[in-house]
């Protein structure tokens, strides 16, 4: 969603960031070019004059104009004052009331509030182990009870008993009512909509949330509507108190002024957004990722956690065995492809990555994307379980029949089984430790490994475009291990990508500490001694200095051929 927005604001810091001193014009000129970016993203006016006048009064001050790299303290001045619009820090729905605790969805039609009530619904469910109730209030939207109905036996969730004829505050005290006998801990009361604002749609939501003292009031709001949905927001919250906001269609293509305006006009936090039509398509809104991503920093932390939500541990390790000893099938290839689709697919891991913006459009011109994977997939489907164990039996017969049976070419099959080669031939030098997961998957995607018939052909300087990446700190670390299942703990962390050393350690105890890493059971081996960093892009917001190459690693995501 915020793609316009973070190449423009990407490309204004990058400019200060390349100069070696900066004036006040300097500072001026980028700010002009800043408050246009944000304007055209649909930014409320307010919100753009607050947020450029208190990046001015901190940004053309001694301290940062005669830093030894002021461009990198402007940036770091904007991000902090991005997390600041945005809300400090990520706050979810608060629960800590005596049960049935009443939620109440309140917004305009066609917002999303059915599904997203269904979706909280699956969320407290499932993460927090709740027995929620819900319950709907539209009673003039044709089949809108029958719509929640459905979506909750989606779920797994309990809906209210329809009763025809009732008003909405009638059914909000049957559904307070039914829950208090059914020992239910959440009722979540799906009200009524309209197009625009109105009184009659004002007073029934007050005279729901009089009858009911629900614990938290969540406006639902789309994404799309650009600067709109600030107004709705303000109305709403003066006439009933909202307590918090969820935001709809993050997925598309809107600009994000809503995001960014919704927050800083009304005082109340995003604490959720939906990034999809499916019932698991919503997350929690954490203000420091939003920010790092829209500045081209990436989000880490985000895509552990995702990782931990979509892959099976256990799985995942059987696979990460078979390719260190180069026993890699295809049907472990077909499963990694899943995954990957699972996650978000190339785009969706590239957004998380740091300086991976500047990239970004060349490697989409490289058609990696999901539907790659799915036509993959498809292929190795055709396959017979024999084939798909042992790929040297496939001669050119076997190929056509699978080609057919794919439809697809029979270039198609051989460009599958060279990638296939390629990746447990790399995986296998991997597990020896001669080779780094870089240069695994430069090779594997013809990105930087020299495989001219690839499938990312003409994209061989990709890898020394990307330079290093940013050390994770000791805050991202300990997010990191939050986001794993229990029991379960990261590998070390080999040097200049937050291990000892990275961290201001003495060398005695890094090298202690790799040595015990390497000691200890079921850990994973230490990383070989780091050579000397190469020079890379220096990144906004990190603190300036050159980035340090990844040993071991090839300087990711796309290493050089050796």
């Amino acid at each position: 969603m915020f793609e316009g927005l973070s190449d423009r604001l990407s490309g204004i810091l990058s400019g200060l960031t390349r100069r070696g001193a900066l004036t006040e014009a300097d500072v001026a000129a980028a700010l002009r070019e800043v408050r246009r970016a944000l304007l055209e993203a649909d930014v409320a006016l307010e919100v753009v004059r607050g947020f450029t006048e208190k990046v001015r009064e901190q940004a053309v001050g001694a301290v940062v104009l005669k830093s030894v790299t002021p461009g990198q303290m402007v940036v770091k001045i904007v991000n902090d004052q991005l997390v600041a619009m945005l809300g400090t820090e990520a706050e979810v729905i608060d629960l800590n009331a005596p049960s049935p605790v009443a939620i109440l969805m309140v917004g305009l039609q066609g917002s999303g509030k059915t599904t997203t009530t269904a979706k909280i619904a699956r969320r407290l469910t499932g993460r927090d182990k709740r027995r929620v109730l819900l319950a709907s209030l539209d009673t003039r939207r044709p089949a809108a009870m029958e719509q929640l109905a459905i979506l909750g036996r989606q779920v797994g969730v309990e809906t209210l008993p329809i009763v025809a004829g009732q008003t909405a505050v009638q059914i909000a005290r049957r559904a307070m009512e039914a829950a208090r006998l059914g020992g239910f801990d959440v009722v979540m009361l799906d009200t009524a909509g309209r197009i625009t604002l109105d009184e009659g749609l004002m007073q029934e939501a007050a005279d729901v949330k009089a009858a009911t003292r629900p614990h938290e009031v969540l406006l639902v709001a789309d994404a799309l509507t650009g600067q709109d949905a600030v107004n709705t927001a303000r109305a709403f919250d003066e006439r009933l108190g909202v307590t918090g906001i969820v935001l709809t269609r993050m997925d598309g293509d809107a600009r994000g002024g809503a995001a960014l305006s919704m927050r800083a006009v009304t005082g109340r936090p995003i604490k959720l957004v939906g990034t999809g039509e499916k019932v698991d398509a919503l997350e929690e809104f954490h203000p420091a990722r939003v920010a790092n991503r829209i500045l081209g920093m990436g989000d880490i932390v985000s895509l552990v956690e995702k990782a931990a939500e979509t892959i099976d541990q256990e799985e995942a390790l059987r696979v990460a065995e078979k390719m260190r000893k180069g026993k890699f099938d295809l049907d472990d290839l077909s499963m990694q492809l899943a995954q990957m689709e699972k996650m978000g697919g190339i785009g969706g891991l590239m957004g998380m990555l740091p300086g991976m913006g500047q990239i970004k459009k060349q490697v989409e011109g490289a058609n990696l994307d999901e539907r790659m994977f799915r036509r993959q997939r498809a292929i190795i489907s055709s396959m017979t379980p024999a084939e798909r164990k042992n790929p040297d039996i496939l001669k050119a017969s076997r190929k056509k029949r699978v080609a057919r049976g794919a439809g697809v070419d029979v270039a198609e099959i051989n460009k599958l089984l060279k990638m296939h080669r390629t990746m447990a031939d790399m995986m296998k030098a991997m597990g020896s430790g001669k080779r780094g997961i870089g240069q695994a998957l430069g090779s594997m995607f013809g990105l930087g490994g020299g495989m001219a018939g690839g499938m990312g052909g003409g994209m061989g300087g990709l890898g020394r475009m990307m330079g290093g990446m940013p050390q994770p700190t000791p805050e991202m670390l300990a997010e990191m291990q939050k986001a794993l299942p229990p029991g379960t703990t990261l590998p070390p962390m080999p040097p200049g990508l937050g291990g000892p050393q990275a961290q201001g350690a003495p060398k005695g105890a890094a090298q202690s500490a790799a040595k015990g890493a390497a000691s200890a059971p079921g850990r994973l081996p230490a990383p070989a001694p780091a050579q000397a960093p190469a020079k890379g892009p220096v990144l906004p917001g990190l603190g300036g200095g050159r980035l340090p190459g990844l040993p071991g690693l090839g300087g990711l995501p796309f290493g050089k051929k050796k």
